[in-house]
């Protein structure tokens, strides 16, 4: 048996292995419990007495050398500390660039996540639309001046026969959203509808034919113009600062009666007035009304049983007054010098 071991002893000290695996099946030829060193344990049972301290120290010899050899295969094998197969070792050592969310991202989170904490929950819609849903049910006029080629995109359906006076169009404002949740949902209704939209304008510094607005909707009993004001109080405390002051102007919109525009205390000057709020001291930033009675009649929606509140604000509006941006085209270009200002941000 001492001449077997002395065998084995010897194969043991002249392995070799190409890569990894070939060293798991040396270990297992000669280190698993079926190997070739614990078929020599097996052995050694049956050996006479007066010979076990001879043979166990051979085998005690063998066993330990195949260990060190064993470990002394892999150690070739093994990746030296930070150059593992995940790092690529001809890449330069610059650290590499962190992106970065839109401007735009940032303000709609920020937005959503203010009247998240009054009670609204996002509700979004599809961008192409139909005539019904952006502007019948919302109470527009058939001679309104929205319906006109200037400011909405038409889309010719060749593959669908659509119903005379449904035309197919790009939404013009999320406002369509708030219609069909009303058509599908009984109140009490809270939303908020970011999203994008499109307006057939030219393009400049200051408008775009593509846009993103952010909408609210509040219907339940009750709901008076007093739960605007204070919406609206809160909206710009938490977005531009605690010191901020709002006024409400009266306006018109087709689908809010009794309807406002409201302006905020200029955030650059702090109301003493700039070049940037007209030397008035007051900016304004979105639209709002109560819903008309006709709008939620349209929406299956009792109008003596229920009231509701609605405000819009485009996106690019506010994101202008955080970051004093202005020029509306850098929001569309994806320059990099302008998109890294706002690696940290939000």
């Amino acid at each position: 048996m001492i001449n077997e071991i002395k065998r084995l002893l010897k194969e043991v000290e002249e392995l070799t292995a190409a890569n990894a695996g070939e060293i798991e099946a040396l270990r297992i030829k000669y280190l698993s419990k079926k190997g070739e060193i614990a078929r020599m344990m097996n052995n050694f049972r049956e050996i006479a007495a007066e010979q076990k301290k001879e043979v166990g120290q051979h085998l005690n010899i063998l066993k330990e050398k195949a260990h060190e050899k064993i470990n002394e295969l892999r150690e070739k094998f093994v990746e030296p500390e930070g150059a593992g197969g995940d790092f690529d070792l001809t890449r330069t050592s610059y650290p590499i660039a962190l992106g970065s969310r839109h401007p735009l991202s940032i303000v709609q989170k920020e937005i959503c996540d203010i009247f998240g904490r009054l009670g609204f929950n996002i509700a979004a819609g599809p961008e192409i639309d139909d005539d019904e849903h952006v502007f019948s049910m919302l109470n527009f006029p058939d001679d309104h001046p929205a319906r006109d080629m200037q400011d909405t995109f038409f889309i010719e359906n060749k593959q669908v026969d659509e119903p005379a006076g449904r035309e197919i169009i790009l939404r013009t404002h999320t406002s369509s959203v708030q219609i069909r949740v009303m058509n599908a949902q009984e109140p009490p209704i809270r939303i908020i509808c970011p999203g994008r939209v499109y307006r057939n304008e030219a393009i400049s510094y200051r408008a775009h034919c593509f846009f993103h607005q952010v909408e609210a909707l509040y219907v339940d009993r009750n709901v008076s113009f007093a739960d605007l004001k204070q919406a609206l109080d809160f909206f710009a405390k938490e977005m531009f600062g605690k010191e901020t002051q709002i006024r409400l102007r009266p306006s018109y919109f087709p689908f809010t009666e009794p309807s406002g525009e409201m302006d905020i205390s200029c955030n650059l000057c702090g109301g003493r007035g700039c070049s940037f709020c007209k030397h008035t001291g007051w900016v304004e930033i979105l639209g709002c009304g109560m819903v008309d009675p006709a709008v939620l009649a349209n929406c299956g929606i009792n109008p003596d049983e229920y009231s509701g509140y609605a405000l819009g604000m485009g996106i690019e509006r506010i994101a202008n007054l955080k970051y004093r941006v202005n020029d509306l085209r850098l929001f569309s270009e994806n320059d990099l010098r302008f998109l890294k200002q706002f690696t940290s941000a939000y």
